[in-house]
């Protein structure tokens, strides 16, 4: 046997494994709890997809409709029909609630295809070794896509003539306009070659112009609305289940037998407000089904004010929003949520937000309709649906509830400048980056306080706190820190932090120029002790 061959396949094949996100794989833990369709709903629609995807060719299809009108419901049925067939290829469900980068795309497409297809295990392994960059998120696209995906591929050309499905679910909430154009252009133009298998592509999004732009006119496009007959169907037969499962698991309300419930009036006004949106429906039922809440009351609640525009998710924010003690107060909490740069733990949040515990905690509650908080603790706080950020983000939809997005990297940027200050002073031989175990919140506020702080708007608490941070913890950082890696990762973070407090729109006065002085002269030093521990590596100031 040879070991060495064998021990460097397998050092690329974990390579490989480090690189992949496993957030974009539609079955992911990480993505719990998973969306799918119902039992009996979009029968017809997910047949007609069947029908497409058993053709042997490559008819690529591009599912796309308005927020909340079930596009990634569709697309992990899908998913999981085709593993169950043993005719998934891969996939990547994009989502704002995980911190996924554009780099991790295609080695996770790779990663997916050596498991679906053994016999090219090997071929990507090879490529890997040949190439110690082609992981490397520098790597050109294109490159990846041909040595990790195409050409291992086309060793399955005359043996493989089963048809098979690569699912991106949700391109809308991917990268920027440019990567998300390259993206489709690249699967769609690399995977229609002649000597490839058959895989079709099966994208979904918003009707967004960009995305449209970017497919090519032989896609086979189907679109979703919510006027569709069979769609307002399947949201009532969701509804009905919904709250007949509600009914059933309250016996000290509706009794034993259970007693009828809603009325036929109170269902067709429900389902006459949701449309065909299923978010609406969705939302609606984890209002009215919520811990602690009678649900006789809360649909009352819900039906008091009846919708003039049927599925008008923003109505329904603002009637779930309304609930709250203290709407505007909770409403900034859910801004900074959810302007986090990856969503994190209920521990870790009453961790961060120190001073607003209580109030974290009061906002959860009352907003439980629309976040997700896991009740074991351990999966991450995060919002039910992407229509919220896209309600939270326009003043013209969330009125009196908005909150921009300066003032939510205020409240964040001084949350982790309030986590330092707070913290005991470090002693020689700490390091102020370690992990430690009492402390596993303890990473977001050091990896991310510079960049809330670029974003921010410059209030008066936000630069007392920076004030304060410069002239004790900051120097606690640079004199204590005796590990040339960290003092590199310091350097980063100072630069981003002295172009944001020497930039006009951050000086107010003089103590604002002391401030920037202190990150220069912690920088400086920060370069300095680098210097001296690695002559030859040079940092710029």
């Amino acid at each position: 046997m040879d070991f060495e061959n064998s021990s460097s396949s397998g050092h690329a094949w974990n390579s490989l494994c480090d690189v992949a996100e496993y957030s974009g794989i539609f079955d992911s833990e990480k993505r719990q709890p998973h969306s799918r369709c119902m039992n009996n709903t979009r029968v017809a629609l997910r047949k007609n997809l069947r029908q497409i995807l058993d053709k042997r060719d490559r008819t690529n299809i591009w599912l796309n409709g308005l927020a909340g009108v079930g596009k990634s419901s569709i697309a992990f049925s899908v998913a999981e029909e085709m593993k169950a067939a043993e005719r998934l290829a891969a996939t990547f469900f994009f989502s704002h609630k995980h911190a996924q980068k554009a780099a991790a795309i295609i080695p996770t497409i790779a990663y997916q295809l050596a498991l679906a297809f053994p016999r090219i295990r090997d071929d990507i392994v090879k490529a890997i070794e040949r190439d110690k960059m082609l992981l490397s998120s520098d790597k050109s696209r294109r490159d990846q896509m041909q040595e990790l995906i195409v050409k291992p591929l086309k060793t399955l050309r005359f043996r493989q003539e089963t048809p098979y499905a690569i699912v991106i679910d949700a391109l809308d909430e991917s990268f920027s306009v440019e990567e998300t154009a390259r993206l489709v252009t690249l699967l769609t133009e690399t995977l229609a070659g002649p000597d490839l298998p058959n895989i079709h592509l099966i994208f979904t999004s918003r009707p967004e112009a960009h995305i449209r732009a970017a497919m090519h006119s032989d896609i086979c496009e189907i679109l979703l609305t919510t006027r569709d007959e069979d769609t307002i169907q399947d949201v009532r037969c969701f509804l009905r289940a919904s709250l007949k499962k509600t009914r059933i698991g309250r016996p000290a309300i509706f009794g034993q037998p259970t007693t009828s419930w809603p009325s036929d009036d109170e269902f067709e006004t429900l389902a006459s407000n949701a449309g065909g949106l299923f978010v609406h429906a969705a939302m609606s039922v984890n209002f009215i089904s919520a811990a602690r809440h009678n649900p006789k009351q809360r649909l009352d609640l819900l039906l008091r004010e009846q919708s003039t525009v049927g599925a008008d998710i923003d109505q329904l924010y603002r009637q779930i929003f309304a609930t709250s003690e203290n709407p505007v107060v909770h409403c900034r909490i859910l801004a900074s949520i959810i302007n986090l740069f990856e969503p994190l733990p209920f521990a870790e949040l009453q961790e961060i937000f120190h001073a607003d515990r209580e109030t974290l905690t009061m906002m959860l509650e009352a907003f439980s309709p629309v976040i997700l908080n896991p009740p074991d603790g351990v999966g991450h706080v995060e919002i039910y649906h992407a229509s919220l950020r896209d309600f939270m983000n326009d003043p013209l939809r969330s009125k009196e509830y908005y909150v921009n997005d300066a003032h939510a990297h205020e409240h964040l940027a001084c949350c982790c400048l309030d986590f330092f200050v707070r913290k005991e002073p470090m002693k020689p031989g700490d390091q102020w980056f370690v992990l430690r175990s009492d402390l596993p919140w303890a990473f977001y506020p050091f990896l991310r306080w510079d960049k809330h702080l670029s974003l921010a708007y410059p209030s008066s608490k936000l630069r007392n706190l920076l004030a304060l941070f410069t002239e004790t913890t900051l120097q606690h950082w640079v004199s204590y820190s005796t590990d040339t890696s960290m003092l590199r990762l310091l350097w980063h973070y100072l630069v981003r932090a002295k172009e944001t407090c020497l930039s006009l729109t951050w000086i107010r006065g003089p103590s604002d120029i002391v401030v920037g002085w202190r990150i220069h002269k912690a920088l400086r030093e920060a370069v300095k002790r680098c210097h001296e521990q690695d002559p030859g590596f040079r940092l710029p100031l």
